[in-house]
């Protein structure tokens, strides 16, 4: 393999992207380091300005300041990850830059914002994905000419034996595929079916093929400070439990209003439609004798809808925003449907929609089906596409 094929990794302070870090350069690349900065003082992410000519937003060896007594970390940029980036750049000798996507980053703030107003569950890590690690990240590596751009997700790029979906299991050739990872408790196929399949012959995801026990263990082995740094589970611009505050400090307004049950009797009040998810059983402070469960958001009533568990059953979904990773079908076909991050594959038939939409039917119930978040379809461990949950029923 040539030196010259330069890979710009995206680099988070973590253990995952440090190791993935030292697994292409053995494997030969050229790696260049990226650490996503946002400005969000939420996580205390600002950074040293430096006098240096190269372009503010994209800047050699730009740090992070430490965050401030008291400021908590989640996510996966805070200040000091953007430390520990630094330090494995500088271990293995690559070089190593602080990307200021702070204006790109507002986007994916409104999309937040505006998405729980309405009543819909958003999904951040997914959009960050589909328009910052394999969306600005891609302008980047052309600027400095990478032929691919590399990440710490636990998926697979595949070579394609038979990528084109058709009613009767027909298929036809068409490069490369995105697929699971091996180790299935940490797989992220999901959150990445929005790339775009033009892009996937330059996606490089090499923690694809282990577990991740194997990961710290290469770590520590490498004599990583992070081969036992906890793994990020928060939104990196919302401190923990602080959703809605945050939606209602952006918006700046309060969007208090009733808990009904389905008959649209008043159960209770609540503070805002956007503390609540459908699905969501917990911190609903109405007392039924039974489990209940958030089945309905009416953002225009600022409604908030409990039902029991059979209630929130569903055998189907409407689906806009598809993105498909295979030759788009034209016909029904059978497939599975993951609805939820951490949640099971289920067996549906799939019917395209004109306006790159989709009908999904389910071969079982699902439960928790929340407008605003995305359905992933999948053959096998093999990812069709996917596209933004907007209605079910």
């Amino acid at each position: 393999m040539s030196r010259s094929e330069r890979v710009l990794l995206a680099m988070s302070g973590g253990v995952d992207s440090s190791v993935a870090a030292h697994l292409l350069v053995q494997q030969g690349y050229e790696v260049v380091g990226a650490f996503m900065r946002h400005g969000e003082r939420h996580v205390a992410c600002d950074v040293v300005e430096d006098s240096s000519n190269e372009p503010a937003n994209l800047r050699k060896n730009s740090l992070p300041i430490l965050p401030s007594p008291g400021s908590s970390k989640q996510g996966c940029c805070s200040a000091a990850d953007a430390i520990d980036a630094q330090r494995v750049a500088d271990q293995i000798d690559i070089p190593f830059y602080s990307l200021d996507l702070q204006h790109d980053f507002q986007r994916l703030i409104g999309y937040f914002v505006d998405e729980y107003s309405a009543g819909r569950t958003p999904n951040p890590c997914v959009m960050c994905n589909n328009w910052l690690k394999f969306g600005k990240l891609f302008e980047f590596a052309n600027s400095i000419d990478a032929t691919y751009v590399a990440t710490g997700h636990y998926a697979q790029i595949v070579a394609d034996d038979g990528a084109a979906v058709s009613s009767n299991g027909g298929v036809a050739p068409m490069g490369v595929g995105l697929a699971r990872g091996k180790d299935r408790r940490k797989d992220q196929s999901y959150v990445l079916f929005g790339i775009s399949r033009s892009n996937l012959s330059r996606v490089l995801l090499p923690l694809g093929q282990f577990h991740k026990p194997e990961i710290r263990k290469m770590a520590d082995d490498f004599g990583l400070r992070v081969a036992n740094k906890p793994d990020s589970q928060e939104i990196c611009f919302v401190a923990p439990g602080q959703h809605s505050q945050f939606v209602r400090s952006q918006t700046g307004r309060q969007s208090q209003g009733e808990i009904v049950d389905l008959t649209g009797r008043v159960l209770g009040v609540h503070e805002g439609i956007e503390g609540f998810t459908i699905g969501q059983r917990k911190g609903l402070r109405v007392a039924l004798g039974e489990p209940h469960y958030v089945v309905r958001i009416d953002a225009e009533k600022r409604q908030v809808v409990l039902g029991t568990l059979d209630a929130l059953a569903c055998s189907n979904l409407a689906a806009r925003g598809m993105n498909w990773l295979v030759e788009p079908p034209q016909e029904r076909f059978s497939c599975q449907a993951q609805i939820r991050y951490n949640s099971a594959a289920i067996e549906c038939v799939v019917s395209p929609v004109p306006g790159n939409r989709a009908l999904v039917e389910f071969s079982r119930s699902a439960y928790g089906v929340a407008p605003g978040q995305a359905v992933v379809l999948y053959r096998g461990d093999r990812v069709l596409g996917g596209g933004w949950i907007e209605s079910s029923g």
